[in-house]
Formats: C-alpha cells, structure tokens, sequence
C-alpha cells in the first residue's frame, strides 16, 4: 500500500532579527575578549543571516522577556521554569497557526477527516499541550488520537512520519496530521565554552507539518510518496552530540567535530537505505539534508562525492532561518516542491544526540 504526504506549511514567530545583531548582543553579555572574538568569527561563519524566536530578546527595540541584565548590566539567566513557561504559551499559539494553515491548504482532506496527530518536539513540556490544542481549536474529531515524540533532537520529523506511515498502512482510512514544532531560541545558553558558543549561533524556532494518508493524491496536487525509512547509529559521536535538562534551560553538547564524523561515514551508512530500495547512489535525484550547520552540508556532500550544488535548498533554508531542530528539514522538504513539480527519487536525512541518523526515501509525485 503506497502511503502519500498530501499537504506541507511551515510557520516561524513573528519575531526576526538579523544574525549580526544576535552576534552583537551575545558579545555585550560578555566581558571576556576572547569570548567576544570567539563569537564574532562563530556568527560570521555560521551560514545564517536570519533566525526567527517567540521572544523579542534578540530584536532591536524589543522588550527582553527572558534575557534581561541586572542593574550592572550583567545578564541574569532565566531558569527553565521561566522558559518552559513562554514554550506553554507559544507553543500552542504557533501549533495552531500552523494547523490551521496546513489544512487550508490541503486538497480533498477538511478538519473532520484526520484521525491521528503525531507531535514532535524537544524544547518544552506542558500538558494539556500543543497536541491538546490542536484537536480542540482546529475542531478536529475528539476520538482523534494524539501521539508525543519528545527530546529527540534534530532527526524526529523521521519518526514521526515513519509513525504517520505505519498508521496508513494498518488502517486506509487513516488520515495523520504530523507537526514538529520548536523554540530553540528559549534555551539559549550563555557561556564561555567554544561548543556552547556553536549552539548559540545556530539554533533558531520553527514549525513544520504534514498530511499524511494512504488517499490517492488530487489530480494535479504535488507531494511526497514514501518509499523506505532507516534509522543508523554513529557511537564514535555519542559524546559529541546530547541534550539535557538544566536548572538554567536545556544544555545542548554540539561539538565541532560532528561535521568530522558524519562526512567520514555518511556513505556507509547510506549503504543500506539504497540496498532495500534496490537503487544506486546515481539515482538519486535530490538530497534533503538537514542543515544542521553550514560544515555540516560542506562534509556530506564531501563524504557522498557530491556537486556543492546539490545543497543549494538546504543552505538556502540555513541562510533564512538557521537551525530548527526536527522542524528544519520540514522547511527543506517544503522549499523543494516549491522549485520543481518533476518526478524524482529524493534521500532526505538529519542527525540528531547519539549520534543518532535518520534517512528517509521519498519520491515526488
């Protein structure tokens, strides 16, 4: 049984601020010369130039609501209660924006058809949460069941359509509405340690969310079959990539050497993916990377053999909207069928704490 991603909308907060300006602002929170050098040439080699947040703490003119300086002018760290408390809040404000969004835009598939809502994200806990708000305000049915994949990292939007995939194929009437939703921004971590300083420079808040069912797509309409999901673990990049709770926000380990680490076996690992779909590397049409960093999409495409080219959309996507965890290659995904509405085999991948990858092969109808 084919299984279809129908509709694709993605979403980011209101506020925007350049990454120049959140260079400048990180810098004035130190008094370090170091640090500051450190920063400057961190943000400058970033790849990014725009990253949206629910907070205005990095927009000129706006009234910090988490980052505030004492009277010295020495920043005072929120706690994670402080920041769980606006994820509850916007959380839900973003996740029904987007739903609704997503299903305006849907062909053949109206509110009252989605059976399941799978919800994916790793920056915030709060119940009844945005899964909650989404049946409720987009008046979906109440028997809708609701799904949480919580603290994955990057790669969850492939679980979450892998689920989405599984629930088609045990029932043909099933209709899934998949969301990744995260605000990245709130845990920011001020620090004088150089992998801290990466995190900083990268990660960003976004949403992303699909239709999923095994329905034959409307005349005309364009999206994704899926073909063959994989998962892969790298335990050379264990220690290089994790995530845990702190009194002070989330604390993110993002070493510089994870781009190192996938370039040298991401051909390997892409080894059993093209093996159960009876493909060759050659026959891949299109490479949905998640941009995890700009070294990120410079190694894999190093470590495959592949023309820089090939990561035109996912450096694209960086250079807007930096790094949105499991949301990001959601926005790739979407950016894609913007640009061409011809047939082609796509290899979408992330990586996330573990190290952990995921692959996914879809073809575009």
């Amino acid at each position: 049984m084919s299984v279809f991603l129908h509709a694709l909308e993605t979403a980011v907060p209101r506020h925007s601020y350049p990454q120049s300006f959140a260079r400048d602002l990180m810098k004035s929170w130190s008094d370090d010369r170091k640090t500051q050098r450190l920063l400057h040439a961190v943000f400058n080699r970033s790849g990014i130039e725009t990253r949206h947040s629910v907070s205005g703490d990095f927009v000129e003119g706006e009234e910090a609501q988490l980052f505030r300086t004492d009277e010295t002018g020495k920043l005072v760290s929120p706690t994670t209660q402080d920041r769980n408390d606006l994820y509850a809040t916007e959380s839900r404000r973003l996740a029904v924006e987007l739903g609704r969004k997503l299903l305006a835009s849907a062909e053949g598939i109206e509110a009252s058809d989605v059976t399941h809502v799978v919800f994916a994200s790793c920056t915030g806990f709060c119940n009844p949460g945005p899964d909650y708000y989404l049946v409720r305000d987009l008046g979906l049915p109440d028997s809708t069941e609701r799904y949480i994949l919580g603290f994955m990292g990057c790669y969850a939007a492939f679980p979450a359509l892998r689920m989405a995939k599984q629930f088609c194929e045990a029932d043909p009437d099933a209709v899934v509405l998949v969301m990744c939703l995260e605000l990245c921004s709130l845990h920011l971590q001020p620090s004088n340690e150089p992998d801290t300083l990466l995190a900083n420079s990268l990660f960003a808040d976004g949403a992303g969310a699909a239709l999923v069912s095994a329905r034959k797509p409307a005349e005309g309409s364009h999206g994704f079959r899926f073909e063959n999901f994989v998962s892969a673990l790298v335990p050379a990049g264990e220690a290089d990539m994790a995530w845990d709770i702190g009194n002070h926000g989330f604390n993110i380990v993002l070493s510089s050497y994870v781009p190192e680490i996938l370039g040298a076996q991401v051909e390997g690992l892409l080894g059993e993916v093209l093996e159960k779909a009876g493909i060759s590397l050659a026959e891949i049409d299109e490479w949905a990377v998640h941009p995890g960093g700009r070294a990120i999409l410079d190694k894999v495409a190093e470590g495959l053999d592949l023309p820089s080219e090939t990561m035109d959309v996912p450096r694209e996507i960086l250079r807007r909207y930096g790094n949105m965890s499991s949301a990001t290659i959601l926005f790739v995904l979407k950016e894609m069928l913007a640009r061409s509405t011809e047939p082609s085999q796509t290899l979408a991948m992330a990586f996330g704490p573990g190290l952990t990858v995921e692959t996914a092969l879809l073809e575009r109808y």
